[in-house]
């Protein structure tokens, strides 16, 4: 809480100061966000499969700016009004679990100068890099993710950019009723670093992720890691009508600071994805490896935003001791306009999930997804099938989800 304390004094000094000597000059804009969604899962093997949560998220805040130096802070609200759900804290858990806990709480507090070529953030803050597989967001949850933390963007050169965070805090999807291994917030001396260029092929990252999970009711410290990688993503066009667009990724990961486990594994990635006249398709391999086989000894990301990977039934946020292997292939099309509704797309993907020690074949899964916005609304209609085979139980989900955006 003293490093929270210490960022509300930074904000409240620096508005007054802004205040005080360059009043003419302050901008003011207001942030107010509001997202209405319905998740309905069906999971075998509870004693009550299923769960119906209607929750309503709503965010308001302020952004005060004056040249180069801006305060933001953004209060957020989350409420169910259908409960028949359990979501990780509250609730029987012998419903399947909805990871939106009723919860009110600070989600943005943070003083930042910003010119062309630096950006310095302090206070709590988003943060998300790259495509969010390692540090994210979790903008998927209705209480995102954010940190407490410092981080400077440096762009000394064009097409170079230096991106270095260090977090003190982690601020869970778990609310302040966090508990536990879902703890409000893990405390812990994390090291977010990315050094990047763009290149003729795409643009070329290297980065190092030290992960300090410094609390034992955390899995007794054993999601502490030190991670360091290389990507390269970037777009190439085909024609007029048609891109290709690639990622191709490789890291390494071993124990770190308290970790009491000793093991090293590997992630791999490559996708692409093959877009023509709004049709796209889209392929890829993804390999979180395993080591010794025993939980936790194999490749773990506990701080990106897993939603996005490995299908949304969200079998695997944390990884088997056994590792995982992704093969997904998906396809979709998509219009500008269609009617009053701009944006429509619509996508479908498949995965094979299979181990990466002792050939162990998890499962299969489905994805479909259909998205459109009207004016400041984004509409989508979301379902996931998970077939399971030797991993976990046969689970279905759907989504109707709304969010509006001043």
């Amino acid at each position: 809480m003293k490093y929270l304390y210490a960022t509300a004094a930074t904000l409240v000094a620096a508005g007054t100061a802004m205040s005080t000597a360059q009043a003419q000059d302050i901008k003011l804009k207001p942030v107010a966000e509001a997202r209405l969604r319905y998740e309905h899962a069906d999971q075998d093997g509870l004693a009550t499969e299923k769960s119906d949560a209607l929750t309503i998220r709503a965010r308001a805040g302020l952004v005060a700016t004056s040249g180069a130096l801006s305060a933001t802070v953004i209060g957020q609200g989350n409420l169910a009004v259908v409960d028949k759900y359990f979501d990780g804290l509250n609730g029987a858990a012998t419903r399947p679990i909805v990871a939106d806990p009723e919860n009110i709480a600070l989600y943005i507090a943070q003083l930042q100068y910003k010119t062309k070529m630096v950006t310095l953030t302090g206070g709590r803050q988003k943060i998300a890099l790259d495509d969010e597989r390692f540090v994210g967001n979790v903008a998927f949850r209705n209480n995102g993710q954010t940190f407490d933390a410092v981080r400077m963007e440096l762009t000394p050169a064009k097409g170079l950019k230096l991106d270095v965070s260090y977090a003190w805090s982690v601020r869970t999807i778990w609310g302040f009723q966090g508990k536990g291994a879902r703890q409000q917030a893990v405390s812990g001396d994390n090291i977010f670093a990315n050094l990047s260029y763009v290149t003729p092929v795409g643009t070329l990252t290297g980065f190092a992720y030290l992960v300090d999970q410094d609390e034992a009711a955390m899995q007794a410290y054993r999601l502490s890691s030190q991670t360091y990688g290389v990507r390269l993503a970037g777009t190439q066009p085909l024609s007029k009508a048609a891109k290709l667009s690639y990622q191709l990724s490789y890291a390494r990961q071993a124990d770190h600071h308290a970790n009491p486990n000793n093991y090293s594994a590997d992630y791999w990635l490559a996708d692409a994805t093959l877009d023509v006249k709004g049709w796209k398709l889209n392929a890829g391999y993804e390999v979180l490896g395993a080591s010794s086989g025993a939980a936790f000894t194999s490749f773990q990301t506990p701080l990106g935003t897993n939603f996005k990977f490995q299908g949304w039934a969200d079998k695997f946020l944390t990884t088997p001791g056994n590792g995982i292997r992704d093969l997904y292939v998906g396809g979709g099309y998509g219009w500008k306009q269609l009617g009053p509704l701009s944006g429509v797309a619509l996508m479908a993907v498949w995965h094979r999930f299979d181990s990466d020690r002792l050939d162990q074949h998890y499962g299969d899964e489905i994805n479909l997804i259909a998205s459109a916005k009207v004016k400041k609304t984004a509409l989508s209609v979301r379902y996931a099938k998970y077939d399971a085979k030797t991993m976990a139980t046969d689970t279905q989900k759907l989504w109707l989800q709304a969010d509006w955006a001043y």
